[in-house]
């Protein structure tokens, strides 16, 4: 519980830092570069410890590319960019929502089997976006309700990823290599856009509070993605799950605490909606670690 509660903190402190890197100025793709370099160290260097090594064949290789492209490059440049222009907290709000667009991917694809109880899950999800982007929605900007799809591109993503994994496995790698091999490969595709956009961050020269925020932020995320799959390994999918909750509702309290973030009435109707939704819609019957089924980049992700 104890590790729980520190990776639902640690996870949802990620988006209110974004928030003070994208303040600044810093754009999506370098700060996607430090974020997936950071992971590469600190994964690289818990594979070599774990005595493993990473294999780079053509099937690794494709896998690491499609995980490193839906897990962190496509959505997290939606996520970022989004949150320059939302509020931290709407933005933690709306990423909660990957499970209701995991539910009806694995329907199509043949993993998972139809439950009223978790439609009703998908209908409240759907309920708290309409509260957020209502005309009385309370956004500190009316305008703002037209970034929400761009919120929305980042959970879908991360959706795609899990069902992805679910249905056609991770070759026999475990997560923490898979994560490593898609964070290498996912700065390979970073970097490169970084330099050419202009967005690249140079950790040369002064160092302020962005760029302090932005390496709290990648060495948070590599630690907790390596204490997730640890509690995935000694606890279980289902329980690991549950952080899922945890990470909405640390992101709205960091997202108060450090930015001065204040809600509408409507904003806290629609959180209590997605995690209501959360908890219809996540399995309920998995048991221990399943190195073909847990790879997502949040614990939101299907189990």
């Amino acid at each position: 519980m104890a590790v729980l509660l520190l990776i639902g903190a640690g996870w949802g402190l990620t988006t209110p830092l974004a928030k003070i890197v994208t303040g600044a100025g810093h754009a999506h793709f370098g700060m996607i570069t430090w974020q997936v370099a950071v992971t590469a160290l600190v994964l690289g260097a818990l594979t070599r410890a774990r005595g493993k090594h990473l294999p780079w064949g053509r099937g690794a290789l494709a896998l690491y590319l499609v995980i490193g492209l839906t897990g962190a490059v496509i959505p997290n440049s939606a996520s970022y960019a989004a949150t320059a222009r939302l509020p931290a907290g709407v933005v933690t709000i709306l990423i909660s929502t990957v499970p209701m667009f995991a539910f009806p991917m694995a329907l199509a694809l043949g993993i998972d089997r139809f439950r009223a109880l978790r439609l009703l899950g998908l209908a409240c999800g759907l309920a708290g976006v309409i509260v957020i982007v209502g005309p009385e929605a309370g956004l500190p900007d009316p305008g703002m309700a037209a970034v929400i799809p761009l919120a929305l591109v980042a959970p879908f993503f991360y959706a795609v990823e899990g069902n992805v994994v679910a249905r056609w496995g991770t070759r026999g790698l475990d997560p923490v290599q898979v994560l490593t091999g898609a964070s290498v490969v996912g700065l390979a595709l970073a970097l490169p856009l970084a330099l050419a956009t202009g967005q690249w961050i140079s950790p040369l020269g002064q160092w302020d509070g962005a760029k302090a925020a932005l390496l709290g932020l990648s060495v948070i995320h590599a630690v907790v993605y390596a204490g997730y799959v640890w509690l995935v390994g000694q606890a279980g999918s289902v329980f690991a799950a549950q952080g899922a909750y945890l990470v909405t509702a640390f992101g709205v309290i960091w997202s108060i605490t450090l930015l001065g973030e204040r809600y509408s009435p409507f904003v806290w109707a629609a959180m209590a909606l997605m995690l209501a939704g959360i908890f219809l819609v996540q399995p309920r019957r998995r048991n221990g670690l399943a190195p073909d089924g847990v790879i997502g980049n949040s614990p939101r992700e299907p189990g």
